[in-house]
């Protein structure tokens, strides 16, 4: 969560000159905002929204796809993964306070150490799931996206 992966991705998908798809953004395209999801309907039924999102955007052919940070609960999710270059973005609980200042994040709602604790429960996920790793504490985004194509660019 908040670690940079829509910015960085939409830059490392456009110097790729391939398409790049955030799941978040196709869940509210077809289903409305996720804050009114959870309100409304739980986490429950968003984590299945959000399963058939990736579904659907890990059968494309190639593209950046961002997946939102809870995406690796599913066991399903992961499975497809593990057949995907997976890039972990990571951040700190102090970017993510700065970042998330003003936004409205459904599991953020108990306040900043509810990041923390998420982001320590899913970590090992994002660990066994990655090709590699990025921090995306402190440095620019362009130097970020810009080290990933080349890592992307020296695997093929």
């Amino acid at each position: 969560m908040a670690s940079g992966k829509s910015k960085i991705g939409r830059r490392v998908a456009r110097t790729l000159r391939i398409p790049f798809i955030d799941t978040d953004t196709d869940i509210v395209a077809a289903h409305g905002p996720i804050t009114e999801i959870f309100a409304s309907a739980g986490e429950e039924h968003f984590r299945t929204l959000e399963r058939a999102a990736v579904a659907a955007a890990l059968h494309r052919h190639r593209a950046v796809i961002s997946l939102g940070g809870g995406a690796v609960l599913d066991p399903a999710t992961r499975a497809d993964l593990r057949q995907a270059t997976v890039i972990s973005l990571s951040t700190t609980a102090e970017a993510v306070r700065n970042r998330t200042k003003n936004a409205k994040r459904p599991l953020l709602a108990a306040g900043p150490d509810a990041w923390q604790r998420i982001y320590d429960e899913r970590r090992p996920l994002y660990e066994a799931l990655a090709s590699i790793h990025f921090d995306t504490s402190t440095r620019p985004v362009d130097a970020i996206a810009a080290d990933i194509v080349k890592w992307v660019r020296e695997q093929s």
